[in-house]
C-alpha cells in the first residue's frame, strides 16, 4: 500500500514540476519565440490534463484508503492521513475556496456539482465558449445565438471548440424545455461535443432575499446581479479544465463571421505579452477571453465581493488591485490597466436582445466597433453557365453570388428545384463548398438537397449505375450525387475516379418551408 502512495505521490509531484514548468514559460513570455505558440499551447493543455488527473489520483487514493481499511482491518493514524491530504492539497492547484464566500454549499455534498445534460464532455480544446441562459418573460435569443456561433465554423475548429450551455436556473420544468430546444435545433452539434448543456445543482444559489441594496439600485436589480455573479463564477469553474481559452459570452448575442480564426491569430499575436484578459466586445461582460489558469484566481475575487457590485465593475476592480498605484492619478491607472485588457477591433460579437434577463429592462446596447456583418464570401470559380428554376429575389442573383460579389436569394424551393452550373470547358474538379444561409439570415438553408456532377466520360457513368465507385450513386439524365447539404453546408472532396465533369448540379428532394439563400460557392479545381 505504501508503495503505491510513493508512485502517486511521485506522479503528483511530476504534475506539479510540470505546473510550475508552465508557470515559468508564462512568466518569461516577453523572450518567448512567437514561432512556440503551438508549444506553449500544449503546455497549457498538459497543465490542464494534468489537473484533471491530479483530482482522480486524489479520487483514487481515498477509495484505496477506504478499501483497505474495509477488508484488512488495517489502520492508518489520523495525524498521517492529515499529513498526506496537506501534502496532496499542497501539490494541486488550488482552487476558488466557495464554501468561504458562500457557506451554505457545505449543507449539500453536490451543491457545486453541475448536471450535464447534453454533450460529450469534450476536453482538450482551444476556445471554451461559456454561454450562460435563463428564463426570459417575453423573447429566448439562445438558439439564435448558438446557430450564430456555429454558422461558419470549419470542420477543424468544430473539432477545437466546445459551446457551454449553462442553464442557470432550477426549475425542472424551465431547465427540460430549454433542453428539448438546443437538441432539436442543434442536433449534430450536440451529439459531435461541439455544444454542452449544463446546470447547477438546486442547492448552489443562497437565499437571495435579503440583500443589502446598493448604488442606488432597488432589491430587484440587486438580487438579479448578485445571482449573475453566481452564474458566471459556476460556469467559469465548469470550463476551467477543458480547454486553453475561455470566452465569456451571453445568451442574446451574434457573432462576426470567421471569429474563431481571428481570435486565434490575435491570442498568436499577443501571447509574449502580459494581459489578463482580452476583449473582443467593449459591451459588459461579452468577449472577454481568459487564459483558463487563470479563473480559479477570478472566479475567487468574483465571489469574494459577489454580493457587491456588477460582474464588469468586479472585472475592473481586479486590474485595479493588480496594477494600479494608490500614489498615483487615474491616468497612470488607467494606462497600466490597458496592459492588461487588449481590445480587439472590430469586435467580434455583437448585443441583439431587447428584453433583458432583468424583467421589464429594455437593452439598447450596440457595440459601435462591431461594424457591418460580412454576408456572403466570394471565390474565383472557374467559367461556367448559370441555370436555376429557382426564382431569384431582388438583386441576389446565381450569376453574383457565383463570382463573389454577393449571396444568392431564391424563393421557397420546391421539390425538383435546381441549380446547374455547366462548365465552359469540362473540369476536373477536386473539391465543392456550398454554403447556404448567412449569420443574419441563418434559416434560409438548403435541406435535403443533394450536389451532383455529370462525368464526361461514359465508362465512369456506367461503372458508377454498377455500383463500383463508393463515392457515388447515379441520379437523374446522366448526374452523379457525390454529396448533400448537412445544416446547411455540402462540403466535400470529389474522387477522382469521376474524371473530368462536363457540370455540378444542386438538387432538391422535397419541399421547403423557408426561403434559400447561397452565401458561398467555391469550386475547387
Amino acid at each position: 500500500m505504501r508503495s503505491l502512495y510513493g508512485k502517486l505521490f511521485f506522479v503528483a509531484c511530476f504534475l506539479y514540476a510540470l505546473m510550475l514548468l508552465t508557470s515559468w514559460h508564462t512568466s518569461k513570455s516577453d523572450n518567448l519565440p512567437f514561432q512556440l505558440h503551438s508549444v506553449y499551447e500544449r503546455l497549457l493543455r498538459a497543465q490542464q490534463q494534468g489537473e484533471v488527473l491530479s483530482k482522480k489520483l486524489s479520487k483514487v487514493l481515498g477509495q484505496l484508503q477506504n478499501r483497505s481499511i474495509a477488508t484488512l482491518n488495517h489502520t492508518i493514524s489520523n495525524s498521517s492521513a492529515i499529513l498526506e491530504e496537506r501534502v496532496l492539497r499542497h501539490l494541486l492547484l488550488s482552487q476558488p475556496n466557495a464554501y468561504i464566500y458562500l457557506p451554505h454549499l457545505k449543507e449539500d455534498e453536490d451543491s457545486l456539482k453541475p448536471i450535464v445534460h447534453l454533450g460529450q464532455r469534450r476536453t482538450g480544446v482551444s476556445l471554451v465558449l461559456g454561454v450562460p441562459t435563463v428564463h426570459r418573460q417575453k423573447q429566448s435569443y439562445l438558439v439564435n445565438t448558438l446557430q450564430s456561433l456555429l454558422f461558419d465554423l470549419s470542420t477543424a475548429e468544430r473539432k477545437d471548440i466546445v459551446i457551454v450551455v449553462f442553464i442557470a436556473e432550477t426549475n425542472k420544468r424551465f431547465v427540460k424545455a430549454v433542453v428539448q430546444s438546443v437538441q432539436t435545433n442543434l442536433p449534430d452539434a450536440v451529439s459531435s461535443g461541439v455544444i454542452e448543456v449544463i446546470s447547477p445543482s438546486p442547492h448552489y444559489y443562497p437565499d437571495l432575499s435579503n440583500l443589502k441594496e446598493t448604488f442606488g439600485d432597488p432589491k430587484e436589480r440587486v438580487r438579479w446581479r448578485t445571482k449573475q455573479n453566481l452564474d458566471y463564477s459556476f460556469l467559469m469553474l465548469y470550463a476551467q479544465s477543458k480547454g486553453t481559452y475561455y470566452v465569456q459570452l451571453e445568451d442574446d448575442i451574434v457573432a462576426k463571421q470567421g471569429y474563431f480564426e481571428s481570435m486565434k491569430k490575435h491570442i498568436a499575436h499577443v501571447l509574449s505579452e502580459e494581459w489578463l484578459f482580452l476583449e473582443f466586445s467593449r459591451l459588459g461582460f461579452i468577449g472577454k477571453l481568459f487564459r483558463t489558469s487563470d479563473l480559479p484566481m477570478i472566479v475567487e475575487f468574483f465571489l469574494m465581493f459577489h454580493k457587491e457590485k456588477p460582474i464588469d465593475w468586479l472585472l475592473d476592480h481586479i486590474l485595479w488591485v493588480k496594477v494600479c498605484n494608490p500614489e498615483k492619478d487615474s491616468k497612470h491607472c488607467d494606462n497600466e490597466k490597458a496592459r492588461l485588457k487588449k481590445t480587439y477591433k472590430p469586435s467580434l460579437f455583437q448585443h441583439v436582445g431587447l428584453h433583458s434577463s432583468l424583467p421589464g429592462k429594455i437593452q439598447n446596447l450596440k457595440d459601435k466597433d462591431f461594424g457591418n456583418q460580412v454576408l456572403f464570401k466570394g471565390h474565383n470559380n472557374p467559367p461556367a453557365e448559370l441555370r436555376s428554376s429557382l426564382q431569384k429575389y431582388l438583386s441576389h442573383t446565381l450569376e453574383r453570388a457565383y463570382n463573389g460579389v454577393d449571396f444568392f436569394w431564391g424563393l421557397t424551393p420546391k421539390r425538383g428545384d435546381y441549380i446547374l452550373i455547366t462548365f465552359s470547358t469540362p473540369q476536373a474538379v477536386k473539391g465543392y463548398l456550398f454554403r447556404s444561409g448567412n449569420i443574419e439570415t441563418n434559416g434560409d438553408r438548403f435541406y435535403n438537397t443533394t450536389v451532383e456532377v455529370l462525368p464526361t466520360n461514359k465508362s465512369v457513368k456506367e461503372r458508377v449505375t454498377r455500383r463500383e465507385l463508393a463515392c457515388c450513386k447515379p441520379s437523374s439524365d446522366g448526374f452523379v450525387q457525390i454529396g448533400s447539404f448537412k445544416n446547411g453546408v455540402a462540403e466535400g472532396e470529389v474522387d477522382g475516379a469521376l474524371g473530368e465533369t462536363a457540370a455540378m448540379r444542386l438538387l432538391v428532394h422535397s419541399d421547403s418551408d423557408v426561403w434559400v439563400l447561397l452565401s458561398e460557392i467555391f469550386i475547387k479545381v
